[in-house]
């Protein structure tokens, strides 16, 4: 270990950190297919794999501690009897939790936490009638075979054909070696660099750690360039490499062809053979050899971010050019170079477009990376809450960028946990209601159009409006008779109110009014939207709609009162002309008859009454989209569509939640971009008592602000 450096085993930590997550997610979902298949001697092996490549890592990266308890597990795993014990899921879970604590007590330098729960359930297991027979059968090490498949002779042939040497190599690993695990990865590595390996022993899905390695590799250089290769300085102690003399006859030649030919059947074979998985099939030797793992870079996410800014800088170019090319055809309406310019532009665009859409892939990752973690949590949380729950998962393939995901996580984390605590009823009062014992939870994701849709849907019993209704008056969150006026919706609205809930009793789980706040901040945060609807006894869906990117929107400009603002073009559902005469106060409010629906008003400008621009009762309404429910937006005159590169103000910039950022246009203004969820929620309440007035003020200071002459420099990042 004293041949790395300070810096590169700061590296092998991170990446063993990173690994060590994948692991334990792995491990819970083997944990969680054992507990619906108590036996299931696959699952048990797969268990001891990860435990085992846990065990290695963790002593490769100066963990001995979380080593030294996987050795522990690890060693109960191997004894005969450990598939059928009743206990096996619970232990892998409780191996899961622990092994988690002592990584983030590792990550954050702390103390770690105590084992000794999980060293009493391995004790309880090697203790059990079932498995004591099993002790003192400890697999020991044993020597490696010689004997190689069919298809792994069939690889040494085509080495032969295509005029490489094949050599099988032996080594040794050095008793003291303080990372046994990771030598064979060092020695692939290093053969890797000097030849194809066509095969290695103990193959790749072993679980056994042992100390002589053997190789079959086919490479155009020396005997001694390859033993030179395997001294590897406390790693290796010894090293022999032998010459394997091949003939290509007609016959095996003909078993090659008919190998290529024919992957599916050479598949089968593989398969029907599984002590040898770590041979070669014929088809996908070749490919292994010429993809090496350096080829999948780890990069962090920052650095993508900081290119995606600098594609940014380019889309604001762009339209600066754009600008540029239009007041020069204007000047020389009859000049041959407008057409060259022309062509420039189009095709310096359609580059353009591809660079960002190449880029916006780079940053975007399955929702699969968040779903992973709920079949576990939905475990755990219906334990607690005496339910019985399935979780079904679907649309894991959908593509989400990789910020939105991360902050996805914990409104996501509320709504599962409330749909088990809250929307899933119990066994007993299932089965009155004539609904199967179990209850089910679906969680999926989908694209529509250039949003992204994450549906959580629950057989449950709903949420009951009228206790909704009671509830929130109980707590001063209404008054009781702005409460009876409320639509169903809006009520329904109301639990997303902070301190908000209908929880008859204070759990762990539920009760305290924290949580479903959080999905509506976070939501608006994220320029997104949440919609709910419920069926009493039927069940409940929270659709969560979400933008595919942050960074750069298509948005509808328009003006109010001389003020240039933007609003994202996916929530404008269509555009009116209307009159100031065709306005209507109802309730206080004003609303406008949009065909054969009543629109809500929102008024960002002049007050009801007042002439909007000074000259012309015409109006523009933009109507709005928010979750299922529309509104009418006023605004003086329209702009046009353009594509904006999204920039993030500090709080000394824009002290208001009605602006989500700003962005450049072309002739070096500035304007800003509504945040429409805040815009909803302060004007559609607005009253004569003039809540919208000041809203109104809070957009012209803001507007003013950016306005100045460093605002430029404010809003590039």
């Amino acid at each position: 270990m004293s041949e790395f450096s300070d810096e590169r085993f700061a590296e092998l930590r991170e990446l063993f950190f990173e690994s060590a997550q994948e692991l334990l997610q792995t491990l819970n979902e083997e944990a969680l297919k054992l507990e619906k298949n108590p036996g299931d001697s696959e699952s048990v092996r797969s268990i001891r794999r990860i435990v085992h490549t846990l065990k290695g890592d963790a002593a490769a990266s100066g963990f001995q501690e979380l080593s030294e308890l996987a050795h522990e597990l690890e060693d109960a795993l191997s004894m005969e009897g450990t598939a059928v014990h009743a206990s096996m899921a619970d232990i892998a879970f409780k191996a899961a939790d622990t092994f988690a604590a002592m990584l983030k007590s590792y990550r954050g330098k702390q103390k770690l936490p105590s084992a000794a729960a999980l060293k009493k359930m391995v004790r309880e297991l090697t203790s059990s009638p079932k498995t004591a027979k099993g002790r003192g059968k400890k697999a020991r090490t044993k020597a490696v075979p010689t004997d190689w498949t069919e298809y792994e002779k069939l690889a040494m042939q085509r080495a032969a054909e295509q005029g490489s040497s094949v050599y099988l190599i032996e080594t040794q690993i050095d008793p003291n070696c303080a990372m046994p695990i990771a030598a064979k990865q060092l020695l692939l590595k290093a053969l890797g660099e000097v030849g194809e390996i066509l095969a290695s022993r103990p193959d790749a899905g072993s679980s056994e750690t042992a100390s002589r390695l053997q190789f079959l590799v086919a490479s155009t250089k020396t005997s001694d360039q390859l033993a030179a290769k395997c001294r590897i300085p406390t790693v290796v102690s010894q090293a022999k490499v032998e010459a394997i003399a091949l003939a290509a006859t007609a016959e095996t030649r003909a078993q090659i062809t008919a190998a290529e030919a024919a992957p599916v059947n050479s598949s089968e074979s593989a398969a029907s053979e599984p002590s040898h998985s770590g041979g070669a099939e014929p088809e996908t030797s070749e490919k292994t050899a010429v993809v090496p793992a350096e080829n999948i870079l780890r990069v962090d996410a920052e650095r993508i971010d900081n290119v995606l800014n600098l594609v940014g800088e380019l889309i604001i170019g762009k339209s600066m050019m754009q600008q540029a090319l239009n007041e020069f055809a204007r000047r020389h309406p009859k000049d041959l170079a407008r057409g060259r310019f022309a062509d420039v532009m189009a095709f310096q665009a359609r580059v353009l477009g591809d660079l960002q859409r190449s880029v916006m892939k780079v940053r975007m990752v399955p929702v699969e990376q968040l779903f992973r973690r709920f079949p576990r949590m939905v475990r755990d949380v219906a334990k607690q809450c005496g339910r019985e729950v399935e979780l079904v998962l679907h649309g894991q393939d959908t593509d989400l960028d990789k910020g939105l995901l991360d902050a996805l996580a914990e409104p996501l984390t509320h709504l599962v946990r409330n749909a088990v605590s809250h929307g899933i009823e119990s066994p007993e009062q299932r089965t009155r209601e004539g609904k199967p014992a179990q209850g089910t939870i679906r969680l999926g994701a989908y694209h529509q159009g250039n949003q992204v849709v994450v549906e959580l849907t629950d057989d449950g019993r709903g949420i009951d409006a009228s206790k909704v209704r009671a509830r929130a008056v109980e707590r001063g969150l209404v008054r009781s008779e702005e409460a009876a006026r409320l639509t169903e919706t809006d009520v329904l609205g109301l639990i997303f109110r902070p301190g908000f809930s209908t929880a008859d009793e204070i759990t762990e789980i539920s009760g305290r009014g924290v949580g479903l706040d959080v999905v509506q901040s976070v939501l608006q945060r994220l320029k997104g939207t949440v919609q709910v609807e419920t069926r009493p006894g039927r069940g409940t869906t929270f659709r969560l709609r979400l933008p595919l990117t942050l960074a750069i929107i298509k948005a509808l400009l328009f003006r109010v009162e001389q003020r240039l603002y933007a609003l994202p073009l996916n929530s404008v559902a269509e555009i009116s002309r209307a009159r100031e005469a065709d306005l209507h106060q109802v309730d206080g409010r004003e609303v406008l008859q949009l065909r054969n629906q009543v629109l809500p008003v929102i008024r960002l400008g002049a007050r009801a009454g007042e002439a909007l621009d000074g000259h012309s009762s015409k109006i523009f309404v933009l109507v709005i989209s928010l979750g299922d429910r529309k509104f009418g937006l006023l605004v003086n005159a329209l702009e046009g569509e353009e594509e904006l590169v999204i920039k993030s103000l500090d709080d000394q910039t824009v002290e208001t939640d009605l602006v989500s950022g700003a962005s450049i246009l072309g002739d070096g203004r500035v304007v800003l971009i509504l945040n429409l969820g805040s815009v909803v929620e302060r004007f559609a309440k607005a009253r004569p008592s003039g809540a919208g007035d000041e809203g109104y003020g809070m957009l012209l200071k803001a507007s003013e602000k950016v306005s100045s002459s460093n605002a430029i420099d404010e809003v590039r990042p």
